[in-house]
């Protein structure tokens, strides 16, 4: 009884990293699910991850964050342009709220960070409520461990987005009243938000990746990782499997990618499938 339990939990974690074949490749390469609240520890319990990287010799990912200069440019487009005031967009009470909000989790008010887009301001709230809530410990995510791995190898990392799409992505995706209203729900509902990640997150450890893009797609979610980003995603996948296909034609690839992108009938493998790319979990028994 307790082996059959292992190879079912096996079995589900599996469901995470995939081997990439097919389509006049000339090696296998490798898809791994990541979830940045989730510890570097549960690298060990993912069956054969370290093989997978270590068959490896390049790695890919949403955006290769190590340039300098990358950073910098992403800190620039956080910020407003000189035109639009954010209390503009808020009422006096709103606004008062926000600004408490920000000073209670960040230390520092719209006094400060008045010229700050709103997604910016939403991304670093939600980031503080799962470090108090949900032990993140950005020091230790997962998301980026076999990023940071390859570059201290040498090992090239190519990003599947350059700077200019990564920072619309992050701050501009979103109409900007839309914005306004996504940092109005943190700042009102916040317990929402702690919520639905915790589902996303239990979701993940099990391996299941559609469950993950029904959670956030379905129409009953009211948090700031809403539909309408599910949706941005679903068109990025068809860009991305594009912009894959010289990595996974001479193969040998290690793909990180956060698994919100890649579950469900618009998501990224199953858009690799329709491409012809032949994508199968990796779990303890097989190693193709």
């Amino acid at each position: 009884m307790l082996a059959l339990f292992c190879l079912l939990i096996s079995n589900l974690q599996g469901q995470v990293l995939y081997e990439i074949s097919g389509n006049s490749c000339k090696g296998k390469s490798y898809l791994l699910a990541t979830n940045r609240l989730v510890d570097i520890s549960f690298l060990d319990t993912i069956p054969n991850v370290f093989r997978c990287y270590g068959r490896s010799n390049k790695v890919v990912t949403e955006f290769a964050m190590q340039d300098y200069e990358a950073l910098s440019a992403l800190r620039q487009a956080a910020l407003l342009p000189d035109s639009i005031k954010l209390s503009n967009f808020y009422t006096d009470e709103e606004y008062k709220a926000i600004d408490n909000m920000l000073t209670v989790n960040l230390g520092m008010g719209l006094d400060k960070l008045c010229r700050m887009k709103p997604a910016y301001l939403t991304e670093m709230l939600r980031a503080e409520l799962f470090k108090h809530w949900l032990g993140y410990d950005e020091d230790r995510s997962m998301e980026t461990f076999f990023e940071r791995v390859a570059a201290e190898e040498g090992r090239p990392v190519y990003g599947l987005d350059d700077i200019g799409e990564t920072m619309f992505m992050l701050f501009d995706r979103e109409p900007f009243h839309w914005q306004c209203e996504e940092l109005k729900k943190v700042v009102q509902y916040p317990e929402k938000e702690v919520a639905q990640e915790r589902t996303l997150l239990g979701m993940y450890r099990m391996g299941h990746l559609t469950d993950m893009a029904f959670q956030v797609e379905g129409p009953d979610n009211r948090t700031s990782l809403s539909y309408s980003d599910y949706q941005i995603y679903a068109r990025r996948n068809k860009e991305w499997v594009k912009r894959l296909r010289p990595y996974l034609k001479d193969g040998g690839a290690f793909i990180t990618l956060n698994a919100i992108y890649l579950g469900g009938d618009k998501g990224l493998l199953h858009q690799l499938r329709e491409a012809g790319y032949r994508v199968r979990p990796v779990n303890r028994r097989r190693l193709g």
